[in-house]
């Protein structure tokens, strides 16, 4: 299978991720990992609206997508994996999906964040993931559209 992109966005699979992101990385499969998500089927009934025309999608949790990867049902596509989370991809990683690059596009604010970029709002945990990522040789970058320039997230996470 040939992962061609993996990015944590908190909505998921929207208009910029459908019409932009899929297109720039020639996806021919969406994956949402989510178990939230994956559990809800007003939720899936949401995304499956979003999917642009000509791909496929999966809409699974992190063990029905780590199980799906390793026994390479999606080896003959092109998957662009998308998550809201930086530790599901630790997870992932961890479980053997081989994962090199993350593209961080939105996360949300709440009470609880800091913000680290005008669309990127991290706590602590995701901050501590995102170490982990680095230490595991993951390259993390911060680019909302593909015309914004590409930021290293260890430099942004530096001000948390």
């Amino acid at each position: 299978m040939a992962i061609i992109a993996v990015r944590i966005d908190g909505r998921l699979l929207h208009g910029q991720v459908a019409n932009m992101w899929t297109n720039v990385v020639g996806a021919t499969r969406i994956m949402v990992v989510d178990n939230e998500v994956s559990s809800s089927d007003v939720a899936k009934a949401g995304i499956k609206l979003a999917k642009p025309a000509g791909v496929n999608l999966s809409i699974l949790n992190e063990q029905k997508a780590i199980h799906n990867i390793n026994e390479g049902r999606y080896d003959s596509q092109r998957v662009f994996i998308l998550v809201r989370y930086p530790r599901v991809l630790v997870n992932m990683i961890q479980e053997g999906v081989p994962i090199t690059t993350v593209n961080v596009g939105n996360m949300s604010q709440s009470d609880e964040t800091k913000a680290i970029t005008n669309s990127i709002n991290v706590v602590q945990s995701d901050v501590d993931a995102f170490n982990e990522l680095h230490k595991l040789g993951i390259a993390v970058t911060a680019q909302m559209v593909p015309s914004d320039p590409v930021l290293n997230i260890r430099d942004l996470i530096k001000k948390f």
